[in-house]
């Protein structure tokens, strides 16, 4: 994969073991990997980065932020922006009702890295 042909992912994650080890694994499978541990970051990458193709979010964020309220304006900002959720209460993302909760993946913790990556390659492909 060349340079300029990375897909760049964005993952949204407080815990701060699971955001290093998705980090880790999606830069080995060749993503270009941008970090954020609360809504606030998640909100200054989206604002400051012209080009992303992925947002990895987890619903719970401190702050009073979930990863529906990041994802929603995200998607109208950039409609081509693909969304995976993951939770360990998968259930409660799909209660928000949020139109991006009926398109969106939702991953329940703990998931496979694997089906990560397989769900990825499908919808950037």
């Amino acid at each position: 994969m060349s340079e300029d042909a990375q897909d760049v992912v964005l993952i949204v994650e407080d815990d701060p073991s699971i955001l290093m080890v998705l980090s880790a694994y999606l830069s080995g499978e060749g993503y270009r990997v941008l970090q954020a541990e609360n809504g606030e970051q998640a909100f200054e990458i989206l604002a400051s980065k012209p080009h992303l193709d992925m947002m990895i979010t987890d619903f719970r964020l401190p702050g009073g932020i979930s990863g529906v309220q990041i994802a929603e304006p995200a998607v109208k900002l950039r409609p081509e922006l693909k969304v995976i959720f993951i939770s360990g209460y998968p259930q409660e993302i799909r209660e928000t009702d949020s139109p991006i909760t009926r398109k969106a993946p939702i991953l329940g913790k703990p998931f496979d890295l694997d089906v990560l990556q397989e769900l990825m390659q499908k919808m950037l492909s």
